[in-house]
C-alpha cells in the first residue's frame, strides 16, 4: 500500500512538472493535474493540501537538482564558475522538465516572485562577487554574469537551442577574458 501511495505521489508531482515545463502554469488546474497523472481528485487532495502544495514540491525538487548543478559548477570561487554555471543550467533546462518547470515557481507553490529563477541569478551574482577583483569590477562583471546566464534562460524559453551548451560556450568564450582579466 506504501508503494502504491508513493507512486501516486510521483504520479502527482510529474504531471505538475510536464503541464508547467510544457505549457504554462496556467494549465495546473485539478482538473489538468488529474487527468495528466491519472489519478482521481481525491488522490491528489490525499497527498496535497492543494495545488500551491504540489507545485511547492515541484520547487523544491528542482531546487535540490540545480543545488547539485550549482555545486558541480560553483563549487571554486574561480573566474569561469558562472560560465560552467550556465552551460550546466542550459544543459539542464534542455533536458530536464523539472528544471524547466521548477525555475518558473516561486518556493510557496505560485507565479509569484520570488521564483527559482531569480534565487538562480544571485547564485550567480554572488559567485562573481566572490572572485577577487576590485569592488567595481566585481559588480560590473557579477551584473554582466547575470544578464547573460538570464539572457540564456528566457531565450531559451522561445528556441530551445539557446540552451544548448554550445550557444553558452561560445558567448562565455567571448566574455570569461573579462572575468580572467579583471
Amino acid at each position: 500500500m506504501q508503494k502504491r501511495s508513493q507512486t501516486t505521489r510521483e504520479a502527482l508531482v510529474r504531471a505538475a512538472v510536464e503541464l508547467i515545463a510544457n505549457g504554462r502554469f496556467a494549465d495546473t488546474g485539478l482538473v489538468n493535474i488529474c487527468k495528466t497523472a491519472g489519478v482521481s481528485r481525491g488522490a491528489l487532495y490525499h497527498h496535497f493540501l492543494s495545488i500551491a502544495e504540489l507545485l511547492a514540491e515541484v520547487h523544491t525538487q528542482a531546487r535540490d537538482r540545480v543545488d547539485e548543478l550549482a555545486e558541480h559548477s560553483l563549487v571554486e570561487a574561480r573566474a569561469d564558475a558562472p560560465a560552467r554555471f550556465s552551460v550546466a543550467l542550459g544543459k539542464a533546462l534542455a533536458e530536464e522538465q523539472l528544471v524547466r518547470a521548477g525555475l518558473q515557481l516561486a518556493a510557496d507553490g505560485t507565479d509569484n516572485p520570488p521564483w527559482l529563477r531569480d534565487e538562480v541569478l544571485v547564485r550567480v551574482r554572488d559567485q562573481v562577487l566572490a572572485v577577487g577583483a576590485d569592488e567595481l569590477d566585481r559588480q560590473v562583471l557579477a551584473d554582466l554574469a547575470v544578464v547573460v546566464t538570464a539572457g540564456l534562460v528566457s531565450l531559451g524559453y522561445t528556441d530551445t537551442a539557446w540552451w544548448s551548451p554550445e550557444h553558452a560556450e561560445r558567448i562565455w568564450g567571448v566574455l570569461l577574458p573579462l572575468f580572467t582579466r579583471a
